[in-house]
């Protein structure tokens, strides 16, 4: 069976398109190209970050012994801009990159024959005009800033003197500014990338059903879909990014305003739990199809193992032909490898994933949460572990 090739598969995007993208090309900000993604996150960082510090700046908020909590020493606003939002802006490009690649694996691996291949197609070209519809957007810009206006993002400060609020009580110049356009601006970003994920699963759900080439007994345990996991995989910085906004909170609240390690740490695990469920639920779309495959597998190749056992047992168990010998013969290595290939089918999993990937997910989450484990240990207690596994 030759590879089929598809332009539309080598050309596709899940990044690309959309009403916010083609604002970006008009400003001349768009583009994977290296210069161009780290040329939007700067931007990005100039209309969120910035303002903030010249505001604090400008009503003595920065800095100093005045507020318990100054612009510069708090650690949520200070990393949710200059390291969260540019990490989902930089991401982009490498993710769609990893995306477009699975959709080609698709065609290479010939799950994707000529018979399927216009099938196959019109999955995509459906997701990519979902890609560039204009109300999902504005849904999303309205969820973003709308939000902004009722709910209070600073929950950690609550009762605690900061660059939010001056001494009268009312909102700071800068605090007005993170609620009406830093705050919306990074909401906007993650609600932007719940949607690609949409899309992707949308993808998935179609692709696996236009009858692919799929066979139980494929040694990745996922029928042939084992790759894609390495999707899920590269979402590991975006896990990184949000680690690092749940640890920057949890910081703020251990240095500010008296909380402790284990009165948080049930936030931290029960983040590192529901990123890596929300990051495998998209193929979980797959699981009915696979479970298909496996049941008729095991049906299958049941019984094929099932009369070459029957042959086997009358060849050499009921007859034992004389001047032959078991010990090399072809036999013997046909019953091996069918019943090998029948344990396959058996272990074969509903959902591609693998555990490299879990793994992956799981150290990006925990990563972020190292500083703030070490600055709330006592050094005592460090030196007291570091001697246990010396």
């Amino acid at each position: 069976m030759a590879q089929v090739r598809s332009s539309i598969a080598e050309h596709f995007s899940i990044t690309r398109g959309g009403p916010l993208h083609r604002v970006l090309v008009r400003l001349g900000h768009a583009g994977d190209e290296r210069q161009r993604v780290i040329r939007r996150a700067l931007f990005v960082i100039l209309i969120t970050w910035l303002p903030l510090l010249l505001l604090s700046l400008l009503q003595g908020q920065a800095s100093g012994n005045q507020i318990k909590i100054p612009y510069l020493r708090d650690l949520a606003v200070n990393v949710r801009f200059l390291i969260t939002v540019p990490i989902l802006i930089l991401a982009e490009a490498r993710i769609d990159g990893r995306w477009r690649t699975l959709v080609l694996e698709f065609l290479r691996s010939e799950l994707v024959d000529e018979k399927t291949l216009r099938s196959f197609e019109a999955v995509l070209e459906r997701t990519t005009a979902w890609r560039d519809r204009v109300l999902p957007e504005i849904l999303l810009v309205v969820a973003a800033f709308f939000t902004s206006i009722f709910i209070k993002t600073e929950l950690l400060m609550s009762g605690t003197s900061n660059w939010h609020t001056l001494e009268s009580g009312g909102v700071s110049a800068a605090g007005w500014w993170f609620s009406l356009v830093s705050t919306p601006i990074f909401r906007l970003l993650l609600l932007r990338w719940l949607w690609r994920m949409f899309l992707w699963t949308s993808f998935l759900w179609n692709a696996s059903r236009i009858n692919l080439y799929l066979v139980p007994t494929h040694t990745d345990l996922a029928a042939g879909l084992g790759f894609l996991s390495e999707g899920q995989k590269a979402f590991s910085p975006i896990v990184f990014a949000g680690g690092a906004v749940i640890a920057a909170e949890v910081g703020n609240a251990i240095a500010y305003q008296g909380a402790t390690l284990s009165s948080l740490k049930a936030a931290m695990i029960a983040y590192g739990i529901l990123a890596i469920i929300f990051l495998i639920a998209p193929l979980l779309v797959v699981a009915p199809v696979l479970l298909k495959i496996k049941r008729k597998g095991l049906l299958e190749y049941g019984a094929q193992v099932t009369i070459h056992n029957q042959l086997f047992d009358q060849k050499w168990i009921q007859d034992k032909h004389p001047g032959e010998t078991l010990l090399g013969n072809q036999d013997a290595s046909s019953l091996a490898d069918l019943g090998t290939g029948f344990t396959v089918v058996r272990q074969m999993r509903l959902v591609p994933i693998d555990k490299p990937t879990l793994i992956t997910l799981a150290i990006s989450a925990a990563l972020p949460m190292l500083p703030v484990v070490l600055y709330a240990t006592p050094a005592t207690e460090l030196i007291r572990m570091l001697k246990m596994l010396g």
